[in-house]
């Protein structure tokens, strides 16, 4: 795919919110003093009076982004995963998660992903946490143009949203022109009968290069991009348990807490179906190139080709 426009998500989200705010008077945007890594700086560049950078106290920040809320204003809290979702999680359950306030949590440098930052940073326990609150949307776009519309879907939706953006750059397979994006389903992007690949994230582009390996070793793989992980698609999923039998789950998060057991809880209750989960076995990340982590820890095409020839044996 070294042809192939590459954009972070990150500046996705960046550029998403300053086009939404130029229609919308309401949107403003909280940062914990890393606007140029989350690229809410963009926003803050075109709005500076619609900006405000609450400083290293991400708590206190989605504290201040609830206070919005309640006043009618449509906040979007910005930070790291590791701190939007992990150091603030109290704040985000207690004073947005439970009076279910309006606030939009844009988090960013999620995943293995993060490299030289290490495991301090390394954020791959997000989607746990964010799903076990009540009424938390939970949502990982994976290219330009499905962060952007779901950027949008988020400030269209009354209630608090998590939404995980990447720092590396990823293809950009989806049509800007003919894309629509809907919290909570799902999309197929490849039909196959014998396994099914859910994907979220930038594992989603490497899910579709597995798709095309294992074509040509006569495996027919269904590739669905799974954005939202609550609520799930729980009818695709469904659907492709019963057509296809197995069920490959792609993530750029821990095992556990995540979609793969997203999937599991729905396939355990209604469709029993054999499934591989993919993604980071219950360890922490380290310092390292990106792409080699990626690698490292099996988030890659390769793998993932790997684990469905043994799996469709």
């Amino acid at each position: 795919m070294a042809d192939v426009k590459k954009i972070a998500t990150r500046e996705s989200y960046g550029n998403a919110l300053k086009e939404l705010a130029a229609e919308h008077e309401d949107i403003i945007v909280f940062d914990a003093d890393l606007a140029g890594a989350t690229k809410t700086g963009t926003f803050k560049k075109a709005y500076p009076n619609r900006h405000f950078n609450c400083g290293i106290a991400e708590g206190n920040m989605m504290a201040v982004a609830a206070g919005a809320a309640a006043m009618g204003l449509v906040p979007f809290a910005s930070s790291f995963a590791m701190f939007a979702a992990g150091r603030a999680f109290e704040q985000v359950r207690n004073s947005i998660g439970y009076p279910h306030l309006n606030v939009k949590i844009g988090a960013t440098h999620g995943g293995i992903s993060v490299g030289e930052d290490g495991a301090s940073h390394q954020c791959c326990e997000d989607f746990a946490l964010m799903r076990s609150i009540p009424g938390m949307m939970v949502m990982s776009p994976a290219d330009d143009v499905e962060a952007k519309a779901m950027v949008k879907a988020a400030y269209e939706h009354v209630g608090p949203v998590y939404m995980r953006f990447g720092r590396s750059a990823v293809p950009v397979f989806h049509d800007e022109g003919t894309y629509k994006f809907e919290i909570g389903k799902g999309e197929v992007l490849a039909d196959g009968t014998d396994v099914a690949i859910i994907a979220n994230g930038l594992l989603v582009a490497e899910a579709i290069e597995a798709g095309k390996a294992l074509k040509e070793a006569g495996i027919s793989a269904r590739i669905i991009n799974m954005a939202t992980i609550k609520p799930l698609d729980e009818e695709l999923v469904l659907k492709a348990a019963r057509e296809c039998g197995k069920i490959i789950t792609c993530e750029e998060h821990n095992i556990l807490g995540g979609l793969g057991e997203a999937v599991c809880g729905v396939l355990s209750e209604k469709c029993p179906t054999p499934v591989r989960r993919i993604g980071v076995n219950d360890e922490f990340g380290h310092s390292g190139p990106a792409g080699e982590l990626l690698k490292q820890f099996g988030l890659c095409a390769e793998h993932i080709v790997e684990v469905a020839k043994d799996f469709c044996k």
